[in-house]
Parts: structure tokens; sequence; C-alpha cells
């Protein structure tokens, strides 16, 4: 065995012991598990930045020979969903991939390892973990009103609005999924990527947030959604409403992060500190309405490049 073979067996093997560390902790101690799962994909970063794909699925694949021992069963989609996101985060930073492209395509792994554990506990578990997750929830708040209306409240209102959330967070519930594995790429990336980087690989930056402006047929899709929603009236719980209301819910975000990247364009145009920056951050958060709006003005009527026009 050459020097080269032993030093990627004793860095994997360094790897999967750290990994091996984190899971536990992830797996056993629920008050750390929140921080340490963000750490899951480390491991993974670094040994795929330096090696081939072929030798990070081995490592994958010892990882979870490892999990498999140490940890439970329910453990093993954890190390999995982890360890391909890592995989190819680490394989698009060797390949000098920008930080964007690294998020998207980790994005959609991650999303893939979600939709793969569903079908899995629908198939061979014969277990619709989504349909159990809402029965929980409708079951508790039963026990809820049960306990109320023995103190004597009235509750046929509140149970009618509960019923039309649950409706609409189960319409919803493809974009929370989509946005949810976005937000944790995101942290896992903020987190991971700085300490990635003082190991001496060379990790891409984000540009910075102010520059980020969306493609013009965004704003096409977001007017020809909103005329959908006006002029027709799909039948509820119907796949054509189902998607027009994801649609809309993503889009309506997508501009609400156009309006932010304009407040950042603008602060950094006049100058202001960044505590200003944070507040108006902040302002334009609560504000998500107003946000959206000048997102949509920003976008349609090329706000930036007329601000630049008159500075």
């Amino acid at each position: 065995m050459n020097q080269s073979s032993t030093r990627k067996l004793t860095e994997g093997a360094i790897l999967i012991a750290f990994f091996a560390v984190l899971l536990l902790i992830s797996t056993y101690v629920p008050l750390l598990s929140i921080v340490s799962t963000l750490f899951l994909a480390l491991p993974f970063i670094v040994y795929s930045a330096r090696y081939s794909l072929r030798e990070s699925f081995l490592m994958l694949a010892a990882a979870l020979g490892v999990s498999a021992i140490i940890s439970t069963l329910l453990s093993l989609p954890l190390a999995l969903m982890y360890g391909t996101v890592g995989i190819v985060m680490g394989w698009m930073i060797q390949k000098g991939k920008s930080k964007f492209n690294i998020f998207i395509a980790s994005t959609l792994v991650l999303i893939a390892n979600i939709l793969l554990m569903f079908v899995v506990s629908l198939v061979l578990l014969e277990q619709n973990i989504v349909e159990q997750f809402f029965t929980l929830m409708n079951e508790s708040m039963e026990n809820s009103f049960a306990l109320a209306a023995s103190f004597g409240q009235d509750v046929t209102q509140i149970r009618t609005d509960w019923t039309s959330a649950v409706v609409l967070f189960e319409s919803l519930l493809p974009t929370l999924i989509v946005f949810s594995a976005a937000s944790v790429i995101l942290f896992i990336m903020i987190i991971n990527f700085p300490i990635v980087r003082r190991l001496k690989i060379d990790v891409p930056k984000f540009q910075p947030f102010r520059e980020i402006v969306l493609p013009k047929s965004v704003i096409w899709y977001y007017l020809i959604v909103l005329i959908i929603t006006l002029v027709s009236e799909p039948e509820a719980g119907s796949m054509f409403s189902l998607a027009i209301a994801n649609l809309q819910i993503a889009l309506e975000l997508l501009m609400i992060v156009q309006g932010l990247s304009f407040i950042h364009f603008y602060s950094h145009l006049k100058k202001w500190n960044k505590g200003i920056i944070i507040l108006l951050t902040i302002f334009g958060l609560l504000l998500s309405p107003f946000t959206r709006i000048l997102g949509i003005i920003d976008l349609g009527f090329d706000l930036r490049h007329r601000l630049l026009k008159n500075s």
C-alpha cells in the first residue's frame, strides 16, 4: 500500500470517527442535536473535496456501517441524508463550482432524500409519516378542545379555524419542504464552509446579498399565477389548485428575497452602517407584503439601474 492510499484510509477513518461522535450526539442528546446535525455533513465535505467520488461513496458506505453498529437503524436515514449532501458539496467544491450552484444542487439532494424516506416508509414499512403527523396534530388539538369545552368555553370557531389551517398546511406542504430544505442547506454552508476553508480547501464565496437579482422571467411567472388565481376557481383539493397555491407562495417568497436584496443594495449605495442595514432587514421581514411589492418594482422596472444612473 503506497503512502497516498494510507493517507486516504487514515483521513477517512478519522473523519468517520468524528461523524460517529456527531451522530451519537444527534441521536441521544436532544438539546445538542439541533447544533450537532448541522455539522454531520462536514466530514463528507472535507473528504470529497480532496478525493474522488468513488472514494467518497466508499467512505459513506463505511459510515453507514458504523452508524448501524453504534446507533439505531433509525439513524441510517440521517447518515445517508447528510452524507450524500456532504459528498455533493465537497465534489462541487473540488470542481470549482460557484457557491450558488452548490446551494441549488445540495438543496435538490436533500429534497430527494426526504422523498426517498417518505417512499421507503410507505412501501416497506407501510406507514404514511405525513398522514401520521397530521393525525397526531389533530388528536392533540382535539384533546385541547375537549379540555377547553370542559371549562365551558365555546370552541366551535377555534375548531373551524384549526381545520382551515390544517387544510392550508397540507396544501402548502411541497413548498414548505422545499424552503425548509433550502434553509437547512444555507445553515450548513454558513457554518461549515469557514471550517473547510481553515483546512486549506479553496471554498467559493457567495456574492454579496445586495447583488442578488432574480431572472426577469420570475416576475412574468408571478403575474401569470396571479392572473390564474383571479380569473379561475379551481376545485378545492385538486392537483391544479394545489399547484397554483404552492407556486404562488414560492414566487411570493422569492419576491420578498428580491425586496430584501434591494434594501441591502440601496443601503450600500447610501453607505449606511451595518446597524441600519440589520434594522431595515428586520423591518423588511416583519413588513413582508411591502417588501414583496418593493421586490416586484425592483425587478419589473429595473430600479437598481435607474438609481445607479442617477447617483
